[in-house]
């Protein structure tokens, strides 16, 4: 057996399985381009090796997929006979992922790195807030998944991967200069780790670093892949800045060329938020949103999220049918009660309806018991704004000023003292 950078035994007798399977180990946690062909290369040079078909899951799932990797995570099951109980625990971590079962695959993940902590592939999947501990609708899932993070963390030592990882976790539990300081150790050891490029991003946001944030990504994002998964979700966050600053030649070519649907490469999920976020937050601070643009945004929705239950893309779904004045797409998710956090999707729908409509009495009688809460929706607190912005601007419309700045000094201060101008 051979050991992988992290000291898992594998079950592998061939160094050039294992070598490629840590590759596109890094590749995930890096979040660069190149996973699926490297697990690929592992399963070639050891066609027994089943966490190589179990990584190429993983990597497919990632490359949207979803057929080839259920294939991978087959082959994988009928290779787990005669593997350790650590190989058989993390296969089927990914086989209940892909069958449907995001609780069973969190539990059995929490169970699983209590005796495994550095099975660093399979403890990536509740990591991120875009993990299965982010995007379980619970209450509290931001505590969660900073109380995750901490308990890892000693394992890992001086890991670039896991710092960015903590790092994240203490940003969206508003501990910004850990958070850079822990980010900026992770790139010290491993600059193309976009996760840290992200994370640092977010944590920029949050502390009201716009020339800063603006000129980082400038710097950083041309040499990563427009492949990438995050590559598009990165030139939102460049997007975002520009039009902080006011530079819409720099917004609108950022949004054509890398985040809108048939430009981005990444998945539909982040093509549908990062673009409808985008064009609303541009509308509320003043600018002209071609009506075109969102009823392809709309089409777009209808077919990548043809059914609710992603409550995060339901919402986003519900603001580009309202926008574009589809009215039965609306009603759909006006009406659902499907997905981890669907008791929020359907007043948020309501209320861009009501928005769409100019009706900003019923628009704050379906927000208001929304924003207690919509962590639950998952997402990062700078891509929740969204919902704060828009709450704020329907206090403005009836009139209620000093209400929306206390609400914001309150909730967001970093959108009071910096973005609100």
């Amino acid at each position: 057996m051979l050991d992988d950078r992290y000291g898992n035994a594998m079950t592998t007798k061939s160094t050039e399985a294992r070598d490629a399977y840590v590759e596109g180990v890094d590749h995930i946690l890096a979040a660069t381009y190149g996973a699926s062909e490297a697990f690929s290369r592992a399963a070639k040079a050891d066609p027994e090796f089943a966490l190589a078909e179990a990584g190429l899951a993983r990597a497919l799932m990632y490359d949207n997929d979803m057929a080839g990797a259920k294939a991978a995570i087959g082959r994988a099951e009928t290779l787990k006979p005669g593997t350790t109980e650590r190989e058989q625990r993390h296969v089927d971590i990914f086989s209940a992922m892909l069958s449907g079962q995001p609780v069973l695959a969190r539990d059995t993940i929490k169970a699983h790195v209590a005796d495994s902590p550095c099975d660093a592939l399979a403890a990536q999947a509740c990591t991120n807030v875009f993990g299965l501990i982010g995007f379980s609708g619970c209450t509290g899932r931001e505590a969660d998944l900073l109380a995750y993070t901490a308990w890892l963390s000693p394992h890992y030592g001086d890991d670039w991967w896991m710092m960015s990882m903590h790092a994240l976790s203490l940003c969206e539990t508003g501990q910004i200069q850990k958070s850079l300081d822990l980010m900026e150790r992770s790139l010290e050891l491993n600059n193309a780790n976009a996760n840290a490029s992200h994370f640092k991003s977010h944590a920029q946001y949050e502390a009201g670093m716009k020339d800063e944030g603006l000129g980082y990504l400038k710097d950083w994002l041309p040499d990563y892949d427009r492949r990438g998964i995050l590559h598009g979700h990165l030139s939102w966050h460049l997007a975002l800045w520009a039009l902080h600053h006011g530079d819409l030649e720099l917004m609108w070519s950022t949004v054509d060329a890398s985040i809108a649907p048939g430009a981005s490469e990444s998945l539909p999920i982040n093509v549908l938020t990062d673009t409808a976020a985008l064009y609303f937050r541009a509308q509320l601070a003043g600018h002209e949103v071609a009506p075109e643009r969102w009823a392809t945004l709309s089409r777009y929705a209808s077919e990548a999220f043809p059914k609710s239950g992603q409550s995060f893309a339901d919402i986003h779904a519900a603001l580009t049918h309202a926008m574009a004045g589809d009215g039965a797409e609306l009603d759909r998710l006006a009406q659902t009660t499907n997905g981890y956090a669907g008791d929020l999707v359907a007043p948020v729908a309501r209320a861009w309806r009501a928005i769409a409509a100019q009706n900003w009495d019923v628009a704050l009688a379906e927000l208001t018991p929304v924003m207690s809460d919509h962590a639950r929706l998952g997402g990062s607190r700078a891509q929740r704004d969204l919902l704060e912005l828009t709450y704020a601007n329907v206090l403005l419309r009836l009139g209620k000023g000093a209400e929306a700045e206390r609400m914001l000094t309150t909730r967001r201060p970093v959108l009071s003292s910096v973005f609100k101008n």
